[in-house]
């Protein structure tokens, strides 16, 4: 079995191994039992109820909440050779009725269905005339009311062990905390679950948190920095995702906003066309969920912050699901926070005070100086015990200084304020800002007006939000956001206390920074990014062709392999990971031959290189003359590759370039074997009858028959 799990995983999955888990999680399904597995997404959730019902008897029926992530999941296990479907209202009742009956003759190892679906009577009725090998529920949190996105109809899925006390269940899910997983456990009635908890861990995932002012133009160049890659902007508001979407639009960035207002038709097409690589960019809400697979996500921007670390850590994980490097960028503004308390405490719930507390620690992960990596996994139970070295904290890491002037004059103008200003008005006031509000309010005749107008909007805000978590200032979110001094503001105002600081990278030191960098990485690989371009648009042209999307066909992380290693035959393209045996049968061919012919281009000073790419077209069957013009290289050197080919026993058959028939004819003539008689002499002894090339190519015949 255990040999037979590795085999289906390569044949269909294209991987050698398994990731952390899912082996354990897979035979403890084959055993029977029931399963409790929480692994971040991209970790490999979905193999461990593929696999597993490809190996058993019957069809694993999959819970799914949302159809486009069963559209995903089903159209990637067809791309590689498996019977699936899907039953919901996007299909037509004869398209249902083809998918049921299909069920019920065996013909489907898995059946994917909303949570709606499963508890219907129609559908149990179904249920009963197939043979089941498990139930696999997914995005199993939302069955809690302790999650942060509980679902009603998920509720009622606690029926499955009732009616089918023998087929194992697994429950899967990226974020639940320790009281979640128990509830998961007890409504579904899991009978004595193995609970495996995969690190949560997504060190591919670089984190930064940036102080929320002059958001758009960051993003801005944040985008034409990324070379048109797919992202995703998580905003607060409907209207925040049609106005950002519409601006980035005018600025000649292509992107569509998507959230539950929209029309399900709409919202189809605007995902169909993210799916496509149509449109790079979506802008989202925070409270939709996108219910996508798509694997090749490479950034994702809060525009706000989230409610909770939960959906934090479930929407940054829509990027680099390959593996592959990827951006969480999130935007901090105490305004989101106010915002966000206000929505919280008019909801009322019984779950109130617990919704503010996962707030609070979600604005603790915005404002920290320590590993951002640690803190996530932290509040999931995991231990990091290094920095990560991939967040900003642990790139930048924090340089103090002391800034007790600074703080005498922000907590002075606080006081002068008369504790009625907002950050951004004290802001303005420190700065010397003559704008409407701060005239018309007489702001600009206060004494500290303009005493820091040496230092940047943004410089300000960084530091008033150290001074905010320091304690030294307060908001009062019941009274607008307007700042108060706090406690231990008197000892600095009055007493000199000093105050220590973090500084900050300017935008502009961060840019310097970043473009640095690129700029080493990009002439340490331009070959590798030329190819990996090439492949990408391969791979679009067959997307299209197809009808799936792009990364269905191969991943972010199989095309940079192939950039990298540079397979040029069918038993290569299967060593690259994520190149399963149907893929590489039905598209290896169209990268392949983009590989060579980059290649072609590469090849003066790689010897080795151009010898394959002749052996190669020798095994597709051309002759010398083909092979010489599709290489553009001169017939006689195709030649020479053969015979050294030949020599080095790459080639082993040459009959055809050289008959047996015609080396029986010249190995009768004695002068053949004789080392003083040479290949002029040979050729104006059979009259031309034997080319040259014939003759150089019998010569290595000998040479390799008297080894």
């Amino acid at each position: 079995m255990i040999t037979k799990k590795t085999e289906t995983l390569k044949k269909y999955f294209g991987f050698d191994t398994f990731r952390e888990n899912q082996e354990s999680i897979i035979q403890a399904l084959i055993d029977g039992k029931d399963v409790l597995a929480l692994m971040p997404t991209g970790g490999g959730k979905s193999i461990c109820y593929q696999l597993p019902a490809l190996l058993m008897k019957g069809t694993a029926i999959v819970v799914s909440p949302l159809i486009s992530l069963m559209k995903d999941q089903v159209g990637g296990l067809r791309t590689n050779g498996i019977s699936a479907a899907f039953i919901n209202s996007s299909l037509s009742s004869a398209l249902i009725a083809q998918v049921e009956n299909d069920f019920v003759n065996g013909e489907l190892k898995l059946l994917y269905v909303s949570p709606e679906k499963l508890i219907s009577a129609s559908f149990f009725s179904l249920l009963q005339k197939g043979i089941i090998n498990l139930f696999a529920i997914d995005e199993a949190h939302c069955i809690s009311s302790w999650g942060h996105d509980f679902r009603p109809e998920y509720a009622k899925l606690g029926f499955i062990k009732n009616q089918f006390p023998d087929i194992p269940i697994i429950a899967l899910t990226a974020t639940a905390d320790k009281i979640t997983r128990r509830d998961i456990v007890d409504q579904l009635k899991l009978h004595q679950p193995e609970t495996y908890i995969s690190s949560f861990d997504r060190p591919n995932i670089h984190l930064e948190v940036r102080p929320a002012l002059d958001r758009f133009n960051q993003i801005l160049s944040f985008i034409k920095s990324k070379n048109g890659q797919s992202g995703i902007i998580y905003c607060l508001s409907r209207k925040s995702t049609e106005t950002l979407s519409a601006k980035l639009n005018a600025k000649g960035i292509k992107a569509s906003p998507y959230h539950a207002g929209l029309s399900p038709s709409e919202r189809s097409d605007i995902q169909d066309a993210f799916t496509f690589d149509k449109t790079p960019i979506i802008c989202a809400t925070l409270a939709f969920g996108m219910g996508i697979d798509k694997s090749s996500i490479r950034w994702v921007i809060h525009y706000n912050i989230p409610k909770n670390i939960e959906s934090y850590y479930q929407e940054i994980g829509r990027g680099g699901r390959d593996g592959a490097e990827a951006m969480a960028l999130l935007f901090y503004g105490f305004a989101d926070i106010g915002i966000l308390r206000d929505i919280l405490n008019d909801s009322k719930g019984e779950k109130t005070e617990l919704q503010l507390a996962k707030l609070n620690r979600m604005k603790e992960y915005a404002e920290a100086l320590i590993c951002r990596r640690k803190i996530l996994l932290g509040y999931f139970g995991e231990f990091l015990p290094d920095n990560c070295g991939n967040c900003d904290v642990c790139l930048n890491p924090p340089n103090y200084f002391n800034a007790t002037r600074l703080a005498q004059m922000a907590l002075s103008a606080i006081t002068r304020l008369n504790e009625k200003a907002t950050l951004s008005i004290l802001i303005d006031v420190l700065r010397g800002s003559h704008r409407k509000e701060i005239t018309e309010n007489s702001f600009h005749l206060i004494k500290t007006f303009g005493v820091g107008r040496e230092y940047p909007a943004e410089q300000w805000y960084y530091y008033i939000t150290q001074w905010i978590n320091m304690g030294f200032i307060e908001i009062a979110y019941d009274a607008g956001n307007v700042l108060r001094l706090g406690s231990g503001s008197r000892e600095v105002l009055f007493e000199n206390k000093e105050v220590q600081l973090v500084k900050m990278l300017t935008i502009a030191q961060r840019k310097e920074k970043e473009t640095a960098k690129e700029f080493v990485a990009t002439k340490k690989s331009q070959h590798y990014e030329t190819l990996f371009n090439i492949l990408v648009q391969v791979r679009f042209n067959l997307s299209r062709n197809a009808g799936i999307p792009p990364y269905q066909i191969f991943p972010d992380t199989a095309l940079m392999e192939m950039a990298r290693k540079k397979p040029i035959d069918h038993k290569d393209l299967l060593e690259v990971t994520g190149v399963s045996e149907a893929k590489a049968l039905n598209y290896g061919a169209s990268f392949l031959s983009a590989i060579r012919e980059f290649l072609e281009g590469q090849t003066n000073n790689n010897p080795g290189v151009t010898l394959l790419l002749t052996y190669h077209r020798v095994l597709e069957g051309h002759d010398v003359e083909d092979i010489a013009s599709m290489r553009k290289l001169a017939t006689s050197t195709i030649q020479s590759h053969i015979i050294k080919l030949y020599v080095e026993d790459l080639i082993t058959d040459i009959q055809q370039f050289i008959s047996k028939k015609e080396i029986d004819l010249m190995l009768a003539e004695p002068d053949v074997h004789s080392k003083e008689v040479s290949i002029n002499d040979l050729f104006e002894k059979w009259n031309g009858a034997f080319s040259y090339f014939q003759i150089r190519l019998l010569q290595a015949h000998l040479k390799k028959i008297s080894r």
